[in-house]
């Protein structure tokens, strides 16, 4: 009945490019209305505050304690650019703020990195705080070692974020702390051969991660890009490089790699993951041949509805169904991207947020810890503020890697 909707739905658009852009207006409307209602319970009456990333499920009493006071800075900045995407600047000003307070403001660290997450809610004066919960077992405040972590993909993702205020707002303390993150990423992740994991663990001596992500050296080459167009520095133009030389090195004939391992070689090329094959062309648009990772995708990461994170197809990832919605607007097929979007307000909980599964779990067949190669990373079916993120993303056609509307 559900595909049945959608087809009606497409081919009126088709049949009526008045109805197609009334339709996508309407689709763009519910999208920001929600994310902007679900944020600003959140963060009414703050100048700067951390939006939670998950609700707990509906067959939950309360979040797990490792989630329940965690806002992890990738959810938080993808906010922030919906959140401009939707012209609802103040919202976006408000989780904006907070991310750009961290950026100058750690508890232990003077080098300009960004956490993994902070704890939800107002930030005030000092340095904003970590998640955590009291283990009544071991009579400890316990915190989790990936989450007081930095990632290079987070660390570049807060400053896409800080950019596309910057622009929105024209307030420089948001291009400053943008370059101050990426001055980070060149200073410590850099390998000259692309940009490495970052860092995990408690402060203050952490580890460094030496294996390669082909997703955060995508988010490093959209900043980078980006900052150098604004500035014309060269030093943003050579990061720019170095990560599309290894995004280049990662692409194999007809889809992307995860990257490498920590001894430089190469992933496992049975190791797949969605956002892989998507973010790379969303973000450099001058590499049409590798557009052929989404047909990659369409061939071995799909499911009923949408798409899974990985090749096991045990469920639809709605984050990763956004993404895909949004690449094929990208791509140049608004059909598709509207058959992936329209079923996703089956996935809208009471507060706004889309669950972040429409099955109990979907694997990654990644770690939580990226020090070890055991796969525990799993997705369930919980409201989440980065799955809405995503689909308010598709529904105003708005790329986050470069700042601007799609065509």
């Amino acid at each position: 009945m559900k595909r049945s909707v959608v087809t009606i739905i497409c081919f009126a658009m088709i049949a009526s490019p008045a109805a197609a852009n009334s339709g996508l207006e309407s689709q763009r409307a519910r999208h920001c209305a929600a994310l902007a209602n679900a944020v600003t319970s959140q963060v009414a009456g703050s100048k700067a505050s951390f939006v939670r990333s998950y609700e707990h499920g509906e067959d939950e009493s309360r979040l797990p304690a490792g989630l329940a006071s965690s806002a992890f800075v990738y959810d938080n900045a993808l906010a922030v650019i919906a959140l401009v995407a939707c012209r609802n600047f103040s919202s976006a000003t408000i989780v904006g703020n907070a991310l750009s307070f961290a950026a100058r403001n750690d508890r232990t660290f003077s080098d300009g990195r960004v956490r993994n997450a902070y704890r939800a809610g107002t930030v005030g004066e000092g340095t904003p705080a970590l998640p955590g919960w009291w283990d009544d077992n071991q009579k400890i405040w316990a915190e989790d070692p990936a989450q007081d972590g930095t990632s290079t993909g987070n660390v570049a993702w807060v400053a896409l974020a800080l950019l596309t205020l910057y622009e929105a707002t024209n307030d420089p303390s948001y291009l400053a702390d943008a370059e101050r993150l990426t001055d980070w990423a060149i200073a410590n992740v850099s390998s000259g051969r692309g940009f490495r994991g970052g860092f995990h663990g408690y402060d203050p001596q952490q580890v460094r991660l030496t294996w390669i992500s082909t997703e955060h050296n995508v988010d490093v080459y959209a900043v980078a890009a980006w900052l150098f167009r604004l500035t014309g520095k060269p030093k943003y133009a050579e990061a720019a490089s170095e990560a599309r030389q290894f995004l280049e090195r990662a692409f194999d004939v007809d889809h992307f790699l995860l990257g490498t391992k920590p001894d430089g070689s190469l992933a496992d090329p049975s190791m797949l993951a969605l956002d892989v094959q998507l973010w790379p062309w969303m973000a450099i648009p001058d590499a049409p041949a590798q557009r052929s990772a989404l047909n990659f995708a369409a061939t071995h990461l799909t499911v009923k509805d949408g798409f899974d994170f990985n090749g096991d197809r045990d469920g639809m990832w709605v984050e990763g169904t956004a993404q895909a919605s949004l690449a094929y607007r990208i791509a140049g097929d608004p059909l598709r991207s509207t058959q992936l979007l329209t079923p996703l307000e089956a996935d809208r909980t009471p507060s706004g947020f889309l669950n972040a599964t429409r099955t109990a779990r979907v694997s990654t067949g990644l770690s939580i810890d990226p020090t070890k190669t055991e796969a525990d990373f799993f997705y369930f079916k919980r409201p989440h503020l980065g799955a809405t993120a995503w689909a308010t993303l598709a529904a105003t056609a708005w790329n986050p890697f470069t700042g601007r509307k799609v065509d």
